[in-house]
């Protein structure tokens, strides 16, 4: 048990892990949609490859479980490389549709496979997922994420999602980039998956369809596109909503819907579009010199006593 486990009832437990395992999944769809400005559709497909690999490397292999949920985020990676290759020549609508194909694709071929359950689903998965364990993988993510968006690989993803041809033209492979970072994407969600798997303990293919993919996109444009703390706020919103709503259970959708669309009439841009965690901390310095307090008035800085 980690240094989290226990310390909260299981309900409330039960929340944070479902909304650590969304921020992970939303802040993967970012780096793609977000950042790179290339709209996928099948997030949810690389999220399903990486939970049934780990349940399978669990209960078949018996394997520990940091090893499952690697075996999970390599093989939804190594797919992503895979569909990646032909289909990130697209962009736009075409790009969507070639991956929300290969989502429907994988979910139709899950359907017919004995070997994993079928249409009954893949049971006994061992629950292994902890509120400890979500929270340190959720902070790798997070740090990994900032390092490359302030690295050259995310400046030039950022230039290529802005214009790509202008940044061929400076000398960004654009094919090369997209596809690295298109891997990296599934490699998140196939990590988010995997501890979704140990969650649940129950896979079935239908939970892995359009509407999950659609689900984890909504995150990442309410947030904000290309906005970390804007994602993780998103994920944390609309994972959370449902579960404060539940007192109205005939109107629950109902109200989250509103809600969705008020939030995108008023904040057309996202909750914290443009946000990055760069920003926060020049804000917070600025906050912290004396000269830049909030309360100090018009002209009074630099003149004497």
């Amino acid at each position: 048990m980690g240094l989290l486990d226990g310390l909260l009832p299981a309900y409330y437990e039960s929340i944070l892990i479902t909304v650590g395992i969304y921020i992970i999944l939303a802040l993967g769809l970012n780096l793609i949609t977000g950042v790179t400005g290339q709209l996928n559709l099948g997030h949810a497909a690389y999220m399903c490859i990486g939970a049934y690999t780990s349940a399978i490397m669990s209960m078949h292999y018996g394997m520990p479980f940091i090893v499952a949920i690697l075996a999970g985020g390599l093989l939804a990676a190594a797919f992503g490389v895979v569909i990646g290759y032909p289909t990130l020549r697209l962009t736009g609508d075409y790009l969507a549709i070639c991956t929300l194909g290969f989502g429907e694709i994988l979910k139709s071929v899950l359907y017919n496979v004995p070997a994993v359950g079928g249409a009954m689903g893949l049971a006994g998965i061992p629950p292994k997922t902890t509120l400890t364990i979500v929270f340190i993988v959720m902070i790798i993510v997070i740090i990994s994420m900032v390092r490359v968006e302030s690295s050259r690989f995310g400046r030039a993803l950022v230039a290529i999602r802005e214009d790509e041809i202008a940044a061929e033209c400076n000398g960004i492979n654009a094919t090369k980039y997209k596809l690295q970072m298109f891997s990296l994407g599934c490699f998140i969600a196939g990590i988010g998956g995997a501890l979704w798997a140990h969650k649940i303990m129950v896979l079935q293919p239908r939970d892995f369809g359009f509407l999950k993919s659609i689900e984890i996109l909504n995150m990442v444009v309410l947030g904000g596109l290309g906005s970390i703390p804007g994602t993780i706020l998103g994920a944390t919103v609309l994972t959370s909503i449902p579960e404060i709503l539940r007192f109205s259970s005939e109107y629950r959708m109902l109200l989250y819907g509103a809600l969705l669309v008020a939030m995108m009439i008023f904040r057309p841009h996202g909750l914290m579009g443009g946000v990055s965690f760069n920003s926060i901390a020049k804000r917070g310095m600025r906050w912290l010199k004396p000269g830049d307090k909030p309360d100090d008035k018009p002209g009074q800085k630099g003149m004497g006593g």
